[in-house]
């Protein structure tokens, strides 16, 4: 009962943390007449305060000594705060300027841009349905370049800069809140900087505008940490092949408020293009959920046979060192 009680808790979770990603477009145009920059200045400076309250409440500083003495772990961090900086500022300046489905494509295209850099850059191996989805989203940008006269410069912008963030978070290999705080640690300089300087010329909405204005922008805070966390909730509960089929949710509902709220043009070679794109992302998943029935298949079996296989007490045991087992060397993919 308390494992059904726990991925319940998950799924709900996901799908809160996915869904306030997803209607997030409603957000940020009631932050004008702040700029983009001003917006993501707030974001970075708002946010640094609001985690530092929940590490506060959970006690959670213990990591942050070995973490300064780990000064590789500390660069990539900082690398994604860079690419982290951004995404958000070009999502942000996108939804405001009225390219909220050309920024849904980029959530869309995100996992295909993830595989490819997978294979170019730590030279994994993909399985056919995993090579025809790639293929069949790079002919989708295609299509797109060709009837828009130019390449969806926006969705790709989006799409490699957040999956150039996953990989060094990969690589880096921290909780989501701990990361995120070092990570708008890293950018409180420079963003506070940038408010106190709007400040000087008279520029800043902060102040300009209203308490209810000053009140949205001190939200940017709430509105990033809270969906890390309940996607942390998530994550730690329910099946990654779960988490892989709610992450659609977010450039879907995006999708959906860019033609039926924010009514931007669906031209024909856009249709097309995002056509291709949701045919890719179908066989992506299919693959993904038959690779993972067929692992879990494959272990059950294995478990099942483990007693019968079993060695004799006292029998000799084969010489298998770390590294020279059966297996040893063999690529997992996934």
């Amino acid at each position: 009962m308390q494992g059904t009680n726990e991925q319940r808790a998950g799924l709900l979770s996901g799908f809160a943390a996915y869904g306030i990603w997803g209607i997030v477009p409603l957000y940020w145009p009631l932050l004008k007449p702040a700029g983009a920059v001003e917006i993501l200045a707030h974001r970075m400076v708002w946010s640094l305060g609001v985690v530092a309250v929940l590490l506060l409440v959970l006690r959670r500083w213990s990591w942050i000594g070995p973490l300064l003495r780990q000064p590789r772990k500390l660069g990539l961090l900082g690398i994604a705060a860079s690419t982290i900086t951004v995404n958000w500022g070009l999502y942000i300046w996108a939804v405001n300027s009225g390219h909220v489905v050309e920024a849904s494509l980029g959530y869309f295209i995100n996992p295909l841009v993830t595989i490819a850099m997978g294979v170019l850059l730590l030279g994994e191996r993909l399985r056919p349905a995993q090579w025809a989805a790639v293929a069949t989203g790079a002919l989708a940008v295609l299509v797109l370049a060709v009837g828009h006269g130019k390449p969806p410069w926006i969705s790709l912008a989006l799409a490699f800069s957040f999956a150039t963030y996953g990989l060094v978070k990969k690589k880096v290999d921290m909780g989501g809140l701990e990361s995120l705080t070092v990570e708008t640690a890293v950018l409180f300089l420079p963003a506070l900087g940038y408010l106190v300087w709007l400040g000087a010329r008279g520029t800043s909405t902060l102040t300009s505008e209203g308490a209810g204005h000053t009140a949205l922008l001190a939200s940017t805070g709430v509105v990033t940490a809270v969906p890390l966390i309940l996607f942390g909730a998530a994550a730690i509960r329910i099946p990654l092949s779960t988490i892989g089929l709610l992450q659609y949710m977010t450039p879907i509902a995006q999708f959906l408020l860019g033609v039926a709220y924010f009514h931007e043009e669906m031209p024909p070679e856009r249709w097309a293009g995002f056509g291709l794109v949701w045919a890719a992302l179908i066989v992506l998943t299919w693959d993904a959920l038959r690779t993972a029935r067929r692992n879990r298949a494959r272990a059950q079996a294995a478990r099942l046979a483990a007693p019968a296989t079993a060695a004799p007490a006292g029998a000799a045991r084969p010489d298998v060192s770390p590294g020279k087992g059966p297996g040893a060397g063999t690529e997992c993919r996934s």
